[in-house]
């Protein structure tokens, strides 16, 4: 991806226009190296600075961010000094991928006080530090070094730029300095190669770039225009793939990857960013908040996986016990002709179908009729021995299919709202241990996801196993229609009929919800069952989620994203 300090540099431009002169109204951090800001300047907006994803960056965005029960330290102190502050400028020194906020800041006593807030873009992980009108570092995101270093980021140390690398900024070049170096590149070596090593500014992506459009042309060329594109502002660009899944982006159209490759010009850069990272920074913040959960829940599902594992060879031992009975029998019917001290009877077999001898080892020590009594209560304690392991393998079944269960609805949680009621599901279950009560964070019930069907119906689908047994049993009328995947793990999806008929388009607009918000997501095609919510039933003991239903019938629904989305009601 190129959000190298070229792409920055025509970024910068937009940014600036929308910053200066505004205020600063809200901030907050809702992943660790994410902080939004919020402000209004010629319209209100909010900037996204740093990603979760690993991919440093700046930029405007539509997306909305849930916000952390608790700030974060860093986010307190960035509102303590940066709230109602407004921008006075927005600079990039020289070819770096470094933006300078200058900003003045309401002081104690109401007057302007100078902030600077620098945001390195450098790396696998950005970093954002608050400086005073003197450059000396208040706090950052991300501390390193230490007082000895060239270049520690600590507070209370002045802050320094990256040192710069030894290579020309080939925005500040003549077209002749441009050709002077690629005549003095090396023969042979691959030209992007060349790019990267004498020009500041460029990824590999657009070395690349240049290298395939040298191809046909001139390098000189290919960079001059490089140059005055970026000097002009460039052109935001997305490449997507041949499955039309966004897959690089630039300041420059790249042809590089084929035909099959697919270019989407956009208006703005914050507008391609948003449109590349969106999905990404959701998958990983769900990632991130879902860790601890998803930790106890695997444990707890790979220990009922062993012990049921242990249950079924136990239970395959048993398979022989009929045969101990035999022996007990066949023992007992030739106990006449036996002695003590015997090490083995062989007998005729009349279990045997073919009436044929049966070898039967023997206890010396024990008498015949003790040894008979032996076979007798290994017999007995076998049989008792399958019945306990049948029932306690029912059991961990069940376990184990309600932890699959949770593991899916995990991945599927949307909000760390969705993740504490997973969690506090697993508190009442069991399975993860309550925090003591006066620590407990107040939280408001999550409410179903709610849906529209095109012809206005409403259709609600449950977030998790508790919210689906409170969706499905208590807040449902009885000739709603239930949806839910057919033998996968999803939630449970109900229609409301309002006591009618639903048209069709309703129906496959519900059934294409349950398909997507299930176990076969990744699906092409999903069979979701069907019936009214009074065929629904909570089997006795059953866990959250669990229900058993007899009359339905089923569709093919296709999880559809698209469909998922434009029915949301927001």
């Amino acid at each position: 991806m190129a959000f190298d300090a070229l792409f920055l540099r025509c970024l910068t431009g937009e940014l600036r226009r929308e910053l200066t002169g505004a205020k600063i109204e809200k901030i907050h951090q809702p992943a660790r190296g994410t902080v939004v800001l919020t402000g209004k300047g010629e319209r209100r907006w909010n900037l996204l600075i740093g990603g979760s994803s690993g991919a440093p960056r700046i930029h405007f965005t539509n997306e909305e961010f849930e916000k952390p029960q608790e700030p974060p330290m860093f986010c307190m102190l960035l509102r303590k000094h940066l709230t109602g502050a407004r921008v006075l400028e927005v600079t990039q020194p020289v070819t770096d991928r470094v933006l300078l906020l200058r900003l003045s800041a309401p002081g104690m006593f109401g007057e302007g006080e100078e902030r600077g807030l620098a945001v390195e873009l450098i790396g696998h992980a950005a970093n954002v530090i608050l400086t005073d009108a003197e450059g000396v570092i208040t706090d950052c995101l991300y501390r390193s070094g230490s007082a000895e270093d060239k270049r520690a980021v600590q507070p209370g140390m002045r802050y320094r730029l990256p040192p710069m690398q030894d290579k020309r900024d080939p925005l500040a070049l003549s077209d002749g300095e441009i050709a002077e170096i690629c005549a003095g590149f090396e023969p042979g070596r691959p030209l992007d190669k060349c790019v990267l090593t004498s020009f500041l500014g460029i990824s590999p992506l657009v070395a690349r770039e240049m290298a395939y459009r040298a191809e046909g042309g001139d390098l000189t060329t290919e960079l001059i225009r490089l140059r005055d594109a970026v000097n002009a502002g460039g052109g935001p660009c997305l490449v997507s793939d041949p499955e039309g899944a966004p897959f690089d982006f630039s300041y420059i159209p790249i042809f590089q990857y084929g035909a099959s490759y697919g270019l989407t010009k956009y208006d703005t850069y914050s507008e391609l960013l948003d449109a590349f990272y969106a999905r990404k920074d959701a998958q990983e913040r769900r990632r991130q908040r879902s860790g601890e959960v998803r930790r106890a829940v695997t444990t707890a599902r790979n220990r009922v996986a062993r012990r049921l594992a242990s249950q079924r060879q136990e239970l395959l031992n048993t398979e022989n016990r009929d045969w101990l009975r035999e022996c007990g029998d066949i023992i007992t019917a030739n106990i006449y002709s036996m002695r003590k001290g015997q090490r083995e009877l062989a007998a005729q077999d009349f279990y045997a179908e073919d009436g044929g001898m049966r070898r039967i080892p023997l206890d010396p020590l024990k008498t015949p009729q003790q040894n008979a009594a032996k076979y007798y209560k290994d017999y007995n304690r076998a049989k008792s021995a399958a019945a306990h392991l049948t029932e306690r393998i029912a059991q961990g079944e069940s376990e184990l299919e309600y932890l699959d269960s949770v593991l899916e609805e995990t991945d599927r949680a949307e909000t760390e709202r969705d993740l504490l009621e997973i969690r506090a599901e697993l508190e009442s279950t069991g399975y993860l241990r309550a925090p003591k009560q006066n620590r407990r964070p107040k939280r408001q019930p999550v409410q179903p996801m709610r849906f529209k069907s095109s012809a206005g119906l409403l259709i609600r689908a449950g977030r998790n196993n508790t919210q689906n047994d409170s969706l499905t049993l208590k807040e449902s009328g009885k000739t709603d229609l239930w949806f839910h995947a057919s033998k996968l793990h999803g939630s449970h999806v109900i229609l409301s009929c309002e006591g009618g008929t639903p048209d069709p388009a309703s129906v496959r607009e519900a059934a294409a919800i349950a398909a997507y918000y299930s176990q076969g997501r990744g699906s092409a095609k999903v069979p979701v069952d069907v019936t009214e919510v009074r065929q629904i039933k909570k089997p006795s003991g059953g866990r959250p989620g669990t229900v058993i239903y007899h009359t339905y019938r089923t569709l093919m629904a296709e999880p559809d994203e698209g469909l998922v989305e434009k029915l949301r009601i927001k």
